[in-house]
């Protein structure tokens, strides 16, 4: 795979921090551009950025000179590959003009994710989502698009209901979560409130949930031969959302009503089966950030854990336990995701590796960065 020039915007932030950590030593990407608010633009990123994971800061990253946050006055040459890790009011201004611009951005922001014509994609559940980035108005002019990945929970929820869905389809999905103090970001939730305690609200994250598993399980809308938009799947969801004093690992338990009967023996076969990107039509795919399994499930009754379980496949599996009969519905279970990694940064990056694949990332066809932004720019 050719290596490609990326960019991430909110470099600086925690889950900037995570991009930069994941895509150091990437075999297919390679940063060139860091951006973040005016307060840090013209700083290097060693000057710039309080450091807080436990992998060193890279050398060449730390001597780089920040950007300004807009496509437009940049000292260096700003890549087609933006990953996006602002704040949801900030991606809405700024995600788009990179997109005019020009640029594939990959967003780890909520603010597009249910967009009509925005793909919203975990690569093994709803890859075809990404036929609708070409009924974007900015990948007919300068190439540009806009892609998300999903809330940290929503992710590691669909990865299990996924295979349930496809084989025996669900009708109605409650799901409770206990939600790790580093899905809000740095400094987060102060000391005094979550320090022995529980949190019984995040602000949007029940109705994010809710909606957001609905488009990742759905199905495409088709204008002819061409993926138009997206059809909500029909089942109901409802979600209980909670901050609880756990550093990393958003621990969710869920119930689920099949549209058909289903043994446990089934279940477990469905989540052991279920490799999507290295099955029929994606042999030898090997995505870098894919792990091989992406459901795992672990007997005991008390797993999985944060402390035992967390980083199962890099940080990338979703690993589900104490599979059992629900009296209110089917069957219920609890599952775990790395809510910085597979929930945030390595979701998005893992989007980048399959639009690679699809051959998205060729921009041969249209201008060059940044001159579909004059009046009378067209493609070549």
């Amino acid at each position: 795979m050719e290596r490609r020039n990326v960019g991430i915007l909110g470099a600086t932030g925690a889950v900037g921090q995570r991009f930069i950590q994941l895509l150091a030593d990437h075999p297919w990407f390679n940063i060139t551009w860091l951006a973040a608010s005016d307060r840090s633009a013209g700083k290097t990123y060693a000057e710039a950025c309080a450091w807080r994971l436990d992998t060193p800061l890279p050398k060449r990253v730390a001597e780089m000179v920040l950007q300004p946050n807009t496509p437009e006055g940049s000292a260096t040459d700003l890549p087609r590959i933006i990953f996006s890790s602002v704040d949801a009011p900030i991606a809405r201004e700024l995600e788009p003009k990179f997109a005019a611009a020009g640029c594939a951005v990959i967003s780890n922001s909520s603010a597009f994710r249910m967009g009509a014509d925005v793909p919203l994609v975990v690569p093994e559940v709803n890859e075809a989502h990404l036929d609708v980035i070409e009924a974007q108005a900015t990948r007919n002019t300068s190439g540009g698009y806009l892609v998300t990945n999903p809330n940290c929970c929503a992710i590691g929820l669909v990865l299990p209901l996924a295979p349930l869905h496809q084989r025996f389809g669900i009708e109605k999905l409650f799901v409770s979560t206990m939600q790790a103090v580093s899905g809000a970001g740095y400094p987060g939730v102060a000391s005094l409130d979550i320090l022995g305690n529980v949190i019984p609200y995040i602000k949007n994250e029940e109705e994010k949930l809710q909606e957001e598993v609905a488009k990742l399980l759905g199905g495409l809308r088709v204008e002819g031969e061409n993926a138009r938009g997206f059809q909500l799947a029909d089942l109901t969801v409802s979600a209980m959302c909670n901050r609880v004093p756990v550093l990393e690992g958003h621990t969710e338990c869920v119930s689920v009503k099949l549209r058909k009967p289903a043994t446990r023996e089934e279940i477990l076969d469905a989540w052991q089966d279920f490799q999507p990107l290295s099955g029929e039509g994606h042999e030898g795919l090997h995505l870098p950030s894919a792990p091989l399994h992406p459901v795992v499930y672990v007997e005991g009754d008390a797993r999985p854990q944060p402390k035992l379980d967390l980083d199962r496949g890099n940080g990338m599996t979703t690993t589900v336990g104490r599979l059992r009969p629900c009296s209110i519905f089917d069957w219920k279970f609890t599952l775990l995701s790395h809510n910085t990694v597979r929930g945030a940064a390595g979701a998005a990056i893992l989007n980048a590796e399959i639009l690679a694949v699809l051959g998205k990332f060729d921009f041969r066809k249209f201008p060059p960065i940044g001159l579909a932004l004059e009046e009378n720019a067209v493609p070549a």
